[in-house]
């Protein structure tokens, strides 16, 4: 049986937070479609609270702590990333920023990253197109096309008629994201020749 490594990470700040809590029933739903799937599934929470410190001494000094060091390899090597994140004026939080600042902009190239955000009003909701979106693009990640925003209102709610309620959107985004992953290793086998392009292109020309 294969093993996946999912790894979410949480920009809240407070313990309890609404954003560790998207975090962790986004990281429930995609781990319960693989195991639907016959995969055996690793999952971890990388807590940016607890590393607020390391980050900010990191940008000062240009050295990890051992830690921060940690938490970064997790999230370069993992198969999957759910990354959550509260909204502060109209953002992304600065310490959410600040962590993806310091990972390398080819290490997370091809590796599906699930975007989520809270706030306290859906009007903030287009932080999941206008600011998330762009910075995974940036590192070249594959950002899966259902995001989650959780306003506050949305806790505890069903939804309507017309409207999904959080539990479907959640639930919704978690299978998506984890047939992505899913796939993504069936591409290329470990032991798999990979061909670079121009001899490719120099067979078909042979062709």
């Amino acid at each position: 049986m294969q093993t996946l490594k999912l790894v979410a990470v949480s920009a809240g700040l407070s313990s309890p937070s609404s954003t560790r809590l998207l975090a962790d029933r986004l990281l429930q739903a995609a781990r319960y479609r693989l195991a639907e799937q016959e995969y055996a599934v690793d999952v971890e929470v990388v807590e940016l609270r607890d590393l607020a410190v390391d980050i900010a001494k990191n940008f000062v000094t240009g050295f990890p702590s051992a830690a921060l060091e940690e938490a970064i390899e997790k999230v370069t090597s993992a198969d999957g990333v759910i990354a959550v994140t509260p909204v502060f004026t109209a953002s992304y939080s600065g310490l959410f920023k600040s962590f993806f600042d310091l990972i390398d902009p080819t290490a997370l190239s091809g590796t599906p990253v699930l975007v989520g955000a809270t706030g306290g009003t859906a009007r903030h909701s287009l932080v999941l197109d206008h600011a998330l979106r762009p910075l995974f693009a940036y590192l070249r990640a594959s950002v899966t096309p259902t995001a989650v925003y959780a306003a506050s209102e949305d806790w505890g709610s069903g939804g309507d008629a017309y409207t999904e309620g959080l539990p479907a959107r959640i639930t919704r985004a978690g299978n998506e994201f984890a047939d992505v992953v899913a796939a993504r290793p069936a591409r290329r086998s470990a032991d798999e020749e990979i061909v670079p392009f121009e001899k490719q292109l120099a067979d078909l020309r042979l062709d």
